[in-house]
């Protein structure tokens, strides 16, 4: 068994390195698998030898002179020859299952291990992340971070998620916000420096109008990004200063509303409460863990930073704007909206029913005269379907807006709003500033 797991393990790293086998699954009969044979054949070999020796009654020493030459045991000054074989075996296994468990490491941190061993759980992750501007990080820099601790902490963490894996116990979707998230300040600040984030920034949002012709429409704000050096309050990364620490209380498991949010202000903290929030129906809201404060990183606006799922209006949007949809097709925008929103039973069902919408619009509501005039449906067809397939996911019931962004407040979840607002006020009924000139 031992020498089967060694061969084997040498051809598949073979095969591995000409580029033949890439499949991550071959990774984990590589890496894994063999590995785990390789050490089960060592521990048979006492075990065999034990059984072997109670079998047959005689000693050790009886059964080495009846087994080898008598050269081979004939003790010498360096210890017989059968021992100088046994002791290069060892450091042979050994430096194997060194050489086995630094590939194990390295291939369980590569992202296509992440993305695609547990294909079916990871898949809309794995979609997700393959269309991030994170695309090129790989998925360990954030979800491990550096240091023996983190990586401990990592693999014991992924033995329940292979046993829920492996007996169906996973929750579908997977559940947001993911508490086992390194700090913000262990893994976005590596690149993302507050201190060299400089002053405004002009940002255009280009949209369309649900008309025949499809207006454009231009929306252009200046983003007061500021440094989070805490200079300056009132921009937006004022809030990651460290001098500026902001905590706040959750009042429901994902983040979209808040009992009460507090600013260190000198040697105290500054408490605003959301008055308008039942008290019981928070604690009974929560789920264990939940009832600690949290202190305000990264990710409580950036909590789509890579697995970014889109909004179905907003991809519409991007694909007008790109010219993937043409803008020409009357009502380009509401019909790709409309056929994009469907409710389809599984993706091949989608995939059918967005053509239908498409097609059956243009075919039934435009006359002979528009229809001669070229307009192209396949294009159009073929985005959305595109669209569809990498935010919708049936089978781990993913679907639109069940992972929504927190960055701005043209959204469901209120964004900046879920502390910006009326109903947030201090004990003297000041509320947060929530002015459109704020950020």
């Amino acid at each position: 068994m031992t020498t089967s797991a060694f061969i084997l393990f040498v051809f598949f790293e073979l095969m591995r390195m000409a580029g033949i086998l890439t499949n991550s699954y071959v990774g984990l009969i590589s890496y894994m698998a063999l590995p785990a044979l390789f050490i089960l054949g060592l521990i048979l070999v006492p075990i065999g030898w034990w059984q072997f020796r109670k079998a047959t009654g005689r000693s050790t020493a009886e059964l080495l002179t009846q087994r080898f030459p008598d050269d081979m045991t004939k003790a010498k000054r360096l210890g017989s020859s059968l021992v100088a074989m046994i002791a290069v075996l060892t450091i042979v296994n050994v430096l194997f299952l060194g050489l086995g468990g630094a590939r194990m490491l390295h291939f369980m941190d590569s992202s296509e291990f992440c993305g695609t061993a547990c294909h079916k759980v990871m898949n809309p992750e794995w979609v997700a992340y393959q269309n991030s501007p994170h695309a090129h990080v790989a998925c360990v820099e954030c979800h491990i971070g550096e240091g023996t601790e983190a990586l401990i902490d990592a693999k014991l963490n992924g033995l329940w998620q292979v046993v829920s894996a492996t007996f169906n116990l996973y929750e579908r979707p997977i559940p947001t916000p993911v508490h086992q998230l390194r700090p913000a300040r262990e893994t976005c600040e590596h690149c993302h420096w507050p201190q060299k984030f400089y002053g405004d920034r002009i940002v255009t949002h280009k949209s369309f109008a649900m008309d025949e012709s499809s207006t454009p429409q231009f929306t252009t704000l200046s983003m007061k990004v500021g440094g989070g050096t805490g200079e300056q309050a009132g921009t937006i990364h004022w809030h990651v200063f460290e001098a500026n620490e902001v905590r706040y209380q959750a009042a429901d498991e994902k983040r979209m509303h808040m009992d009460w949010v507090e600013v260190r202000r000198g040697d105290s903290f500054h408490r605003y409460t959301n008055r308008k929030l039942d008290k019981a129906a928070i604690q009974h809201a929560l789920p264990e863990g939940e009832h600690e404060p949290r202190t305000m990183d990264c990710v409580d606006c950036h909590n789509r930073a890579t697995h970014i799922y889109e909004d179905p209006e907003r991809a519409v949007d991007a694909a007008l704007a790109s010219g993937a949809i043409d803008r020409t097709l009357p009502y380009a925008k509401k019909v790709a909206l409309e056929a994009l929103t469907g409710t389809y039973t599984d993706k091949d069902a989608a995939m059918t029913g967005i053509d239908n919408a498409v097609r059956g619009f243009y075919l039934r509501d435009l006359d002979d005269a528009a229809l001669a005039g070229g307009y192209e449906t396949d294009a159009m067809i073929e985005t959305l379907q595109d669209i569809y397939a990498r935010n919708i996911f049936p089978i781990m019931n993913v679907q639109w807006n069940t992972y929504p962004s927190h960055l701005g407040h043209s959204n469901e979840t209120n964004g900046c709003f879920r502390c910006h607002n009326a109903n947030m006020t201090d004990d003297d009924g000041q509320a947060i500033p929530y002015d459109c000139t704020l950020c």
